[in-house]
């Protein structure tokens, strides 16, 4: 049982080394860092960094969700279809639906302690 369990980590820790590898992907966590960075110096409160990781989070998973959606519909459907090309869009969407919130999040939190 605890042999599965640790199997299970590792399995989640190739699957987020593997999203490592999209481009996407590390323009997020690049981002992230960025943003942490700049939580440092804004000297946020707890429940700010509570907001902050958790949008972080939030932007990062949606995009291995992308990334694995993507995948899945490349391997069930290798030619075009129209139905594959609309699964696609719609998880592309929601990645960047996350990503303008998480950009008006940022303002939020960091435009009145720089102005």
């Amino acid at each position: 049982m605890i042999r599965k369990f640790l199997r299970s980590f590792r399995f989640a820790f190739s699957g987020i080394k593997m999203g490592m590898k999209e481009r996407n992907m590390r323009i997020h966590i690049i981002c992230g860092i960025i943003a942490i960075l700049a939580g440092f110096l804004s000297h946020l409160s707890a429940v700010e960094w509570l907001i902050l990781i958790l949008t972080i989070a939030l932007v990062i998973g949606m995009e291995m969700v992308n990334t694995a959606i993507e995948n899945v519909v490349d391997l069930v459907s290798p030619e075009y279809h129209p139905l594959a090309k609309i699964a696609k869009d719609v998880a592309a969407g929601a990645v960047l639906v996350v990503a303008i919130a998480s950009v008006l999040i940022g303002l939020i939190l960091f435009v009145p302690k720089w102005f």
